[in-house]
């Protein structure tokens, strides 16, 4: 049976962006498949959302500022575990770019995280220190959107950290899975899942909503 989309109802669509698509230097494999299914499932909808991961040049969770230290090791800070990431996303570059093979001119606004030099961020709802929010919560409210929809890069760490806030939330939220990709390093997706059907995220196909 089809999804019926409803005009409250939001598309949430995460880190669609160079340097997580295949020549990026965080990129992840097949990123580039699902932009050609994203743009159809945005047809669907009234409200769309990006978020934008919008580093400065000496983020605290690059490896380049941590000497001796190689990108997915890890470090300690006060947030807690951070993994070290190759530099990605830096503001102003063509690799914090969305895609511009995305066509979706209807979306009505950009969630910008992790532009905090000392907090990284995969959430599009708060950042790593757990504290800290993007706005987008109240965004959501303010509309007095139905459900959300969640899609893009990657499966294991933006999107799934974006769902779970999103649950924590009060939203009902699902995950589109042929709508994403994942890194998947060390069973991160399996307990992505996990962790998600956990809080409540549904999971769903393309198929479900586009027939």
């Amino acid at each position: 049976m089809t999804i019926a989309i409803t005009p409250q109802d939001v598309l949430v669509i995460v880190d669609v962006q160079y340097d997580f698509l295949p020549g990026g230097s965080l990129a992840v494999a097949g990123g580039d498949e699902i932009v050609p299914l994203v743009n159809k499932l945005a047809t669907r909808f009234r409200n769309v959302v990006f978020t934008q991961d919008w580093h400065p040049a000496d983020h605290i969770s690059f490896a380049s500022q941590h000497e001796g230290k190689a990108p997915f090791e890890t470090i300690e800070l006060d947030y807690g575990t951070q993994v070290l990431w190759p530099d990605h996303c830096v503001w102003q570059t063509r690799g914090a770019e969305l895609s511009r093979d995305l066509n979706i001119a209807h979306a009505q606004l950009i969630i910008r995280k992790g532009y905090n030099r000392a907090i990284d961020s995969y959430s599009g709802f708060q950042e790593a220190d757990r504290e800290t929010l993007t706005g987008l919560a109240g965004y959501l409210s303010e509309r007095d959107v139905g459900r959300l929809f969640v899609v893009g890069l990657a499966t294991d760490f933006c999107v799934a950290w974006t769902a779970l806030d999103g649950a924590a939330g009060g939203f009902d939220v699902t995950v589109i899975e042929d709508a994403t990709r994942a890194i998947d390093a060390n069973g991160s997706l399996e307990q992505a899942w996990a962790d998600m059907e956990a809080a409540g995220v549904s999971r769903i196909q393309s198929r479900d909503i586009l027939g």
